[in-house]
């Protein structure tokens, strides 16, 4: 056992350490809440709390998004798209598809944030082209520039243009950078394992400063968020097993639903739902060299879930901020949301740490995209939690639309 997951003598500290962070995260919401209400004088103090959680956020996202994405590019394997191009098409389609939902769910249904925010820190676009045009001078940055002022554009073409040479280094290289990545996400475990902490200071302050009718508007932004995941569990994934296999998609639906979507969303990583996928996998009669290749590369790419919520909370910014929106821009934003999704950490809350990068399209600063991270997280015990199941139940759902024949009852 890892030096994080170690138990030792004292009953409290297992809990702290080892314990659900769910149930640890709700125990800081309900104390935060407390706290601002019964004993407001003293939120002050404790504030710091969500602060240094917030920075700490701040400090490791832009180096999380590098490396993450830099890895999985440089890990892939050669031949492997040839084997598995139908599924890997349907993982992308899908994704792009459920960003779009969200985007649409977010222009019906506009949430608005609590953001402290200074007029320095807003520079939004006029319009796509800008928005273009900036995306050209954003990638053309130094790279360590890029990290070290949170350049997520800049971050995302530096970290494909490093993988993509990396994919031709030898073996001990790519160990190495494998290696590396592990490190990156086992220090954002550490990190997540404080959000209780955090949202207990930021929940309490928020509470003292906006009053407790801000916690509403977390509310209507869950709402959005986990109605755009059912539209897509439930709409949208149907209608792409449909057209490929031509004929009622729900049995299978349901089914991997049922099988794999509930177990995922308890546990709330896609990794550790891998064997209950492949388990599924083997039931449904799917051919083992494929689902063997899909399923693993699934838990990490095939992230739908983790698109809707980094689209939603980032317009949900954008609406915060009033900045306007074009159709192109919307397109442009679902993209970006494919494509962060697809890097997004196999860390619980992994995925709000790729909001910046989508924010940074508007010209949103880090700081007051991190502040939406801090939202997320309040909201994450149910976010996370569906997130996971949509993303998970998905791996198989799409692998077998993409192998079972089309005439098979």
């Amino acid at each position: 056992m890892d030096l994080a997951g170690q138990e030792t003598g004292n009953p409290v500290l297992n809990f702290i350490k080892n314990g659900s962070l769910v149930l640890q995260i709700v125990i800081g919401l309900v104390a935060g809440i407390m706290l601002a209400t019964i004993w407001p004088s003293a939120v002050s103090s404790i504030s710091i709390l969500g602060t240094l959680f917030i920075n700490a956020l701040k400090s490791i996202a832009p180096v999380l998004v590098f490396i993450l994405i830099m890895a999985a590019i440089s890990g892939h394997r050669k031949g492997t798209e040839i084997q598995i191009k139908p599924v890997l098409l349907l993982y992308v389609a899908g994704t792009f598809f459920s960003a779009l939902v969200a985007v649409v769910a977010s222009l019906m249904f506009p949430s608005v944030l609590n953001l402290q925010i200074e007029s320095a820190q807003l520079t939004p676009p006029g319009n796509v082209l800008e928005v273009l045009r900036n995306l050209a001078l954003s990638i053309a940055t130094n790279p360590v520039q890029a990290l070290l002022e949170a350049n997520y554009i800049g971050i995302l073409a530096w970290s494909i243009a490093f993988g993509m040479v990396l994919r031709h280094a030898n073996n001990s290289t790519k160990v190495f950078i494998s290696d590396f990545s592990d490190a990156v996400t086992a220090v954002v475990r550490m990190i997540i394992r404080l959000a209780p902490l955090g949202i207990f200071g930021l929940v309490a302050t928020t509470i003292v400063e906006s009053g407790a009718g801000e916690l509403l508007r977390y509310a209507h932004l869950l709402l959005v968020l986990l109605g755009s995941m059912l539209f897509v569990a439930l709409v949208v994934n149907p209608v792409i097993v449909f057209i490929k296999l031509r004929r009622n998609p729900y049995p299978l639906v349901f089914q991997c639903l049922r099988e794999s979507g509930i177990t995922a969303f308890f546990t709330r990583s896609s990794a550790a739902n891998i064997p209950v996928n492949m388990a599924l996998c083997e039931k449904l009669g799917l051919d083992r060299e494929t689902y063997s290749v899909s399923i693993p590369l699934g838990a990490t790419i095939n992230m739908a879930g983790a698109a809707v919520t980094i689209t939603v909370l980032t317009l949900a910014a954008v609406n915060t901020l009033n900045i306007s929106v074009d159709f192109p821009t919307i397109v442009l934003l679902s993209i970006v949301s494919t494509v962060a999704a697809c890097g997004a950490s196999g860390v619980a809350g992994g995925s709000l740490l790729l909001i910046p990068m989508a924010c940074s399209l508007f010209g949103i600063s880090n700081d007051v995209a991190i502040q939406v991270v801090g939202v997320g997280f309040v909201i994450g015990v149910l976010q996370d939690s569906t997130e996971t199941a949509l993303n998970s139940s998905t791996d198989v759902l799409f692998t077998a639309a993409a192998t079972l024949p089309k005439e098979q009852s």
